[in-house]
């Protein structure tokens, strides 16, 4: 069996190019870093230094023999900007890899997120065919849903496409750093938590579950990969108390939600880029995004850890990788 994987230098894919080949699976790997890259080290594996945006390429890469696409490359920006590129990445890419898998019979799994299912309540867990959105309608949110909707049309046209969604992922192999990034900010104090809640779920396992859908994920159907649903307070604290800091001692209110929030969108408006403190983060990580995985655990054997286990794992991750600052300085 030969895979191609997309993203495969971030932290699901990453980690599911070396579940694969622990797997004795034949794994070739699309992304714009080069095979030199460090996430690369130790794997055997073809890259292709590619934008998804750039169609005309792909038709090339596809003249080597594949049996899954495991698609997990995305634009990622929690705000109000970029939108015009989210899109070309997010919805576009997904439909010219789909277009590509669909011609030559190619399976294909689309890493989609629980970002564009319906949110909760501490009371009411969402699954898969819970109604509704309350999604905040940020760049993230609708360039993925937008891509959602592609890989859902290719199912229902006939083609061979299994969707899941992972929930908030934190292990090792972050080399970018992703969601690491929450554990590096949080070397400093940070007396504020935010007023919501995820689900936390770990890369390994998420990355497992994945390669499972190959043979037991069914044509059309959507799986959700969460894990332990908790706070962001309660899930800083944890993180805190494994930097060796203080956590912290409350979560944030409304007024300094609004206040933050205004802020951070009054600079965005003067620079480039966009802070990553915005009125869209702050209200999505205002959201309680709880989940439950039992479809998944039940159909393709999806396995989540608890919760402190890949907090534990991915802070040593980043500090062996000269990612966090010793513990020592901490």
């Amino acid at each position: 069996m030969r895979v191609l994987i997309t993203g495969a230098s971030g932290l699901l894919g990453n980690n599911i190019a070396r579940l694969a080949q622990n797997r004795g699976i034949d794994i070739a790997c699309l992304s714009r870093s080069n095979r030199n890259s460090r996430a690369f080290e130790g794997l055997n594996v073809e890259v292709f230094p590619m934008d998804l945006v750039d169609r005309e390429s792909l038709a090339p890469v596809f003249e080597s023999h594949f049996d899954v696409v495991i698609h997990c490359a995305a634009h990622i920006h929690i705000g109000w900007k970029f939108l015009e590129m989210g899109m070309r990445v997010n919805r576009d890419g997904t439909q010219y890899l789909l277009d590509e898998a669909g011609r030559r019979g190619i399976k294909f799994i689309h890493i989609s997120t629980v970002n564009t299912l319906a949110v909760g309540t501490k009371e009411s867990i969402v699954d898969e065919d819970t109604p509704g959105d309350g999604q905040i309608q940020c760049t993230y949110v609708v360039t993925k849903m937008a891509a959602e909707k592609v890989a859902v049309d290719a199912a229902t046209a006939g083609q061979n496409v299994v969707i899941v969604h992972p929930g908030f992922m934190l292990g090792p192999w972050d080399w970018k750093p992703s969601s690491g990034r929450m554990i590096q900010a949080l070397q400093g104090y940070s007396p504020l938590a935010p007023s919501g809640g995820c689900s936390v779920c770990d890369p390994r396992d998420v990355a497992a579950a994945i390669l499972n859908t190959i043979d037991r994920g069914v044509s059309g159907r959507h799986y959700i990969l969460g894990g332990e649903n908790i706070t962001y307070l309660e899930l800083w604290r944890r993180i805190c108390a494994e930097l060796g800091k203080k956590g912290p001692f409350t979560y944030m209110r409304a007024p300094g939600r609004i206040i933050a929030g205004t802020i951070g969108d009054t600079i965005g408006r003067f620079i480039k880029d966009e802070l990553e403190i915005n009125s869209a983060a702050i209200s999505a990580a205002s959201q309680i995004q709880w989940y439950t995985s039992q479809r998944a655990i039940q159909e393709i054997g999806y396995q989540p850890r608890p919760a402190n286990d890949s907090i534990r794992d991915a802070v040593q991750w980043l500090r062996q990788n000269n990612l966090l600052r010793a513990a020592a300085n901490g």
